[in-house]
This record gives C-alpha cells, structure tokens and sequence, in this order.
C-alpha cells in the first residue's frame, strides 16, 4: 500500500512539473476569457447530504450532452462509478475543474472507474460550456428538469438551485464509499481522488 501511495504522488508530482513548464496549470477558465461568470466567494456548503458511506447509491438516469441517456444501475457489476457534481457551469472553479480530470484519466482507467460530471445546467448550457472547454473525456450529464432533482436526492443541492461541489465514489456493486463535499470556492485536490479510486480497486 506504501508502494501504491508513493506510485501515485510520484506520477502526480511529474503531472503537476509538465503542466507547470508547459504554461497549462489546470487553468481552463483562461481559456474563456470574458465569458467567466465570478459570483464572489460564497458560502462553503450549503446543504445536509442524504446519502451516506455503506449505503446503496440512489439510481437515476439523466441525459448526457452528446444525446444519449446515462443511468447509474447500468454500470453496476461493471464499473466503480465517481459522481462529480459542480455548481454550475461558465463560472471559475467549475472551468478549472474538470479539465483538470483529463490529466487523471489513466488513473480511472487503471482502477476501471467512470467519471460522470453532473451539473444543474441545461444541456445547451453545458454543450455551449464544455465546448468552450476543450474535449472532455467523461460523459456531462444535466440535471436540470425536474431542477437538480438528483443533486436533491443526494443532498448536494444548495437553496439558490445549484449544487454543492461534491464527489460521490461508488464501487461496483453500487455502495458508496466515499464521499467529499468540498468549500465550494475550492476545487477538490486531484490526489484525493486518485487515492479513492485505488482505495476502491482494492477494496473489490
């Protein structure tokens, strides 16, 4: 397990001096330039989860931004699962955020883990957004209609409609084994999630 951590800081740390040295610091909002939305700080955390660790994961199905139709239960005995709810899409954080997920993909191919990225926008909104963005290996699924009412289900969902930023990790027999809601102002540190999805691969 010690060999597995310094395995995975080790290919972190390399990540973290290639994108230093080649100018692309998980910075995807840079590439929006005046389209960013900056509410300001606000309040950290703004709900009470529904869910908790040792549980079975709510099942929901919600459309994706390339047209198809995305449930939960589909990837059960199949694939761990890591839920990643934002806030809302053309604002700071959320713009570095998931671009920051492409340079864990070999991570959540290697411990056999999708990433569904999960926002209250509207499809339009986040096809509009991740375009923008670049390429996004995950799929963006919208949970606007009925409003957030996954985030809901969860607990996640905050009083002005959008939803906390929260990490939900599911192993493959749909248990939830982790569960992270982040300062909303801060985006989840990359290394947590590496070292979930190892704690799930090994856990099975």
């Amino acid at each position: 397990m010690k060999r597995q951590a310094n395995n995975i800081n080790r290919v972190l740390l390399a990540a973290a001096i290639w994108l230093l040295a080649t100018g692309t610091v998980l910075a995807g909002s840079a590439a929006f330039k005046d389209n960013i939305f900056d509410p300001g700080k606000l309040q950290p955390r703004d709900s009470k989860l529904k869910v908790a660790v040792g549980e079975e994961a709510p099942d929901f199905t919600l459309p994706a931004i390339d047209g198809r139709s995305i449930r939960l239960k589909d990837y059960r005995r199949k694939k761990n699962v890591l839920l990643s709810f934002i806030p809302a899409a053309w604002t700071p954080v959320c713009s570095d955020q998931w671009p920051g997920y492409n340079l864990a993909r070999p991570f959540f191919e290697k411990y056999n883990t999708i990433l569904l990225g999960i926002s209250v926008d509207s499809q339009a909104t986040l096809h509009a957004w991740t375009r923008q963005m670049g390429d996004l290996w995950f799929p963006v699924l919208s949970d606007f209609w009925p409003h957030g009412a996954v985030a809901d289900r969860y607990g996640v969902l905050r009083s002005d409609g959008t939803a906390e930023r929260a990490l939900i990790f599911i192993n493959s027999s749909g248990i939830i084994t982790h569960i992270h809601v982040s300062d909303i102002n801060v985006r989840p540190p990359l290394e947590l999630i590496v070292k979930q999805l190892a704690r799930m691969s090994a856990d099975e």
